[in-house]
């Protein structure tokens, strides 16, 4: 269980840190953050780059980081918060890639450490018996049974 918080802990660092600077860039330069023309904008409702900025530094970059946090204050609720923003990040890509049409490798990379960490994450709630894998547990032994 412990490999497992350090894995998680990792990865929502790795995610938080990449977010924020990425944000960052999209905040403080919105026409052209990192070299990213506004073109790729054109399917998208945005003209610029300064709201999906916003949310990619507050919502991935700040919520990753707070989730590596709560694995380091052993929080009750770290499996939950960890589960939360997994997801977030999986739907920030799958709608990224709609919104622009196109398909990269960082989106097919980020979407995979997106599902690693919700699944480990639900890992960690089965582990402790919390809501919701609880209920799946004991159905499986209702069946087993």
């Amino acid at each position: 269980m412990k490999r497992l918080y350090r894995i998680l802990f990792g990865l929502h660092l790795f995610v938080g840190i990449g977010a924020i600077a990425g944000g960052l860039a999209a905040i403080t330069n919105p026409q052209g953050p990192l070299g990213v023309p506004t073109e790729l904008l054109k399917n998208s409702p945005f003209s610029n780059y300064l709201i999906p900025g916003i949310i990619l530094f507050s919502i991935i970059g700040l919520g990753n980081i707070f989730s590596a946090l709560m694995f380091r204050f052993k929080s009750k609720f770290q499996g939950y918060i960890s589960s939360v923003f997994s997801w977030a990040l999986v739907i920030w890509i799958v709608v990224q890639c709609i919104m622009l049409n196109a398909v990269a490798f960082l989106h097919v990379l980020f979407f995979i450490i997106g599902l690693i960490q919700a699944g480990l994450s639900m890992a960690m709630l089965m582990e402790y018996r919390l809501f919701p894998t609880n209920i799946m547990i004991k159905i499986y032994d209702g069946v087993r049974k």
